[in-house]
């Protein structure tokens, strides 16, 4: 499991590690880590390379100009452009310099090309968006990379500059990397949107900061072999209801495909049965296409209600939660429901940034959402009560109690698409019938969501994806063993993915 720690956390952790180690120790161990990415990108061959180092003050910039220092003594032409000299670090300009490399002050700066180019402004402690000075070296730079496939390779030091390393919100100007080496831990804002934008193939580097990171984390983003732990598995003595019957309240005559995409991912998700509430029209066609799903009330172990009921259809929602069973609430069903909800047994949400915008009220709107995500799903957990699968650019999953929040690492853009929720809500309602908790049932059911996608992407390529292809795809059953995208990398392990992976809309 991949775990992201705020800048706080971070910080202290690396003050008790500098404490055991030789002074500037811990500098290089992160810079030799960035140099080793630097030489990967430029093909292996350092020697004639010309490197762009933007440096600004304090450590981030400390780093860009040693790496630079490094490159040069291999034979690289190395250029630092320099946003304050006055701030710079004094030592890795030196080095640098000493390297034979030159430096020149942002303001008297024309790109005249490059290979490789450093970010090296802010790091992790860095606010808001670009300042001037750096926004303009960077426009040179972009106006370089317009054309495809040319322009210089854009490596983030750490995180992109502009992007908030808390919690991903970027408020103005920022670096759009095409790489970005991260040091000791994974930062929150490297993995959510729309910070994770900016991330481009995101490379790990260890520096021996884990055994010192104190507190729970800020997020965990699971693997697929914490996935698979996660998946219900059936015994000898397994029957259906032990199993577990997932009940279904969805559709209409106006949606009947969404109680068809609910209840046929439902069907995949692990549960013993399903079991149809609806209009008899519905119901004949979830019969049509499922003759193996119960129709009728009934007993359940969890219940899915909400997907394409229409707005005005309150009753089914509070039916559902007035249940001693754990309820899933999607769609149509989140305008009726009670907030905060208060009820003994686990209540899952699952709305996308419209949805949660209403939820929340003035002065939320779906921009807003989108734009401070995890302000967002920590806010209506606290006001619902619930726990929230948040949807959209990346899927987070939050739960009252947890400081932890998970997000998705397996999303793509081609998920928002009609009908692709209404697959979600099946499979992560069926994963409550079989007794995970709301928690785990939103975070895996995210994961295959995404997997699925993924891998309809690597068999078709080029094909739109329609959401009924992801039951078909989750039919199959092997969506719990794909891996994640390579993006969110290991140790020494570059990754080359889709430069903006997103999750479920």
């Amino acid at each position: 499991m991949r775990t992201a720690f705020s800048v706080d956390q971070v910080r202290r952790a690396e003050a008790a590690l500098m404490a055991q180690l030789p002074e500037g120790e811990l500098m290089q161990r992160a810079v030799a880590g960035l140099v080793a990415s630097c030489v990967r990108h430029l093909g292996g061959r350092v020697y004639g390379k010309r490197v762009v180092v933007v440096a600004g003050s304090g450590d981030n910039g400390g780093d860009a100009l040693y790496a630079g220092a490094r490159l040069a003594r291999r034979g690289a032409v190395v250029e630092a452009v320099l946003l304050d000299e006055a701030r710079a670090h004094s030592g890795g300009l030196a080095a640098l310099r000493a390297s034979g490399g030159r430096a020149a002050n942002a303001a008297d700066w024309t790109f005249g090309g490059a290979e490789l180019v450093l970010d090296g402004v802010v790091g992790i402690g860095g606010r808001g968006g670009l300042r001037p000075a750096a926004a303009a070296v960077f426009a040179q730079v972009e106006r370089a990379r317009r054309a495809p496939g040319t322009g210089p390779i854009l490596l983030a030091v750490d995180i992109p500059s502009g992007v908030d390393s808390d919690n991903g919100e970027v408020t103005g100007p920022a670096v759009r990397a095409d790489v970005t080496v991260t040091f000791g831990t994974h930062k929150p804002g490297l993995l959510i949107s729309p910070g994770a934008e900016h991330v481009g193939a995101l490379e790990f580097v260890d520096i021996g900061l884990t055994p010192h990171l104190e507190g729970e984390p800020v997020l965990q983003a699971l693997e697929a072999q914490d996935v698979q732990a996660l998946l219900p598995t059936a015994s000898a003595e397994s029957n259906k209801y032990r199993r577990g019957v997932v009940g279904v309240v969805a559709g209409s005559t106006r949606y009947p495909g969404a109680a068809v995409l609910a209840t046929g991912s439902a069907l995949r998700s692990g549960a013993g049965a399903v079991r149809f509430v609806g209009e008899s029209e519905v119901s004949a066609g979830v019969l049509a296409q499922y003759p193996e799903v119960l129709i009728g009330a009934g007993r359940v172990q969890s219940w899915v209600v909400g997907p394409g009921i229409g707005l005005d259809d309150g009753g089914q929602v509070a039916a559902a939660l007035a249940e001693q069973v754990p309820v899933l609430v999607d769609a149509d069903g989140l305008a009726a429901l009670p907030h905060p909800v208060h009820r003994p047994h686990p209540t899952l949400i699952t709305p996308h940034a419209g949805e949660a915008a209403r939820l929340l009220g003035d002065p939320w709107t779906p921009e807003r959402v989108e734009a401070t995500r995890l302000a967002v799903v920590l806010e209506l957990v606290a006001r619902t009560g619930c726990t929230v699968l948040l949807k959209g650019s990346t899927t987070l999953v939050a739960e009252p109690g947890n400081p932890t929040v998970r997000v998705n690492p397996t999303g793509t853009p081609a998920l928002a698409t009609a009908g692709s929720g209404d697959v979600l809500s099946g499979l992560a309602g069926g994963l409550l019938a079989t007794g995970r908790t709301a928690y785990d049932a939103g975070s895996v059911a995210a994961y295959l969501h995404g997997a699925a996608a993924r891998e309809l992407l690597r068999e078709r390529p080029g094909r739109q994806i329609i959401a009924g292809d992801l039951v078909e795809v989750l039919t199959a059953g092997a969506v719990g063993t794909t891996p994640e995208p390579a993006r969110r990398g290991t140790a020494a392990t570059p990754s080359t993915p889709p430069r903006a992976p997103r999750s479920t809309r």
